[in-house]
């Protein structure tokens, strides 16, 4: 129930947050992938996803592809698949230095779309849309929900 509770709690901060707005070219590019999946710019993090029928292993680096450790990371990713209406919800732990995983019953079609929410401890969360089988696809958002006050 404590590991339920905790997740609906991370789904509200996030889905509270400020709304993905529009940003610069550079954020929503593809980025070079170091590991066959696909990567993207989130913020200041290279997001790397690669997608397997029922396996999500996310690899996250800095601009300079330096490694940034994952420890204390959540992630949350939906899985979509076309215009269906029901979605699969993939919790992605930390596995390693830099990379996060997720299993679950889902495959990998040409048509589907993950979106994935990528938070830090101490850090603003981040979003990244990829089409796993689609490389040239995929968008990188900021959800900035660490509101600081204006002087």
């Amino acid at each position: 129930m404590k590991h339920l509770l905790g997740n609906l709690a991370l789904c509200a901060t996030l889905l509270a947050a400020a709304p993905i707005g529009a940003h610069t070219a550079k954020q929503s590019e593809p980025v070079k992938a170091l590991h066959g999946g696909q990567a993207l710019s989130a913020g200041p993090y290279h997001l790397e996803l690669i997608a397997k029928d029922g396996e999500l292993m996310l690899y996250v680096t800095d601009h300079a592809d330096k490694a940034i450790p994952t420890d204390g990371a959540r992630a949350k990713a939906t899985i979509q698949h076309g215009y269906e209406k029901a979605n699969i919800q993939v919790e992605l732990e930390p596995s390693g230095e830099n990379t996060l995983k997720g299993t679950g019953t889902f495959t990998i079609n040409p048509d589907t779309g993950i979106i994935v929410f990528f938070k830090l401890p101490e850090k603003d969360a981040y979003a990244a849309r990829f089409t796993p089988l689609n490389s040239k696809g995929g968008a990188a958002q900021t959800e900035d929900h660490h509101h600081k006050p204006k002087h």
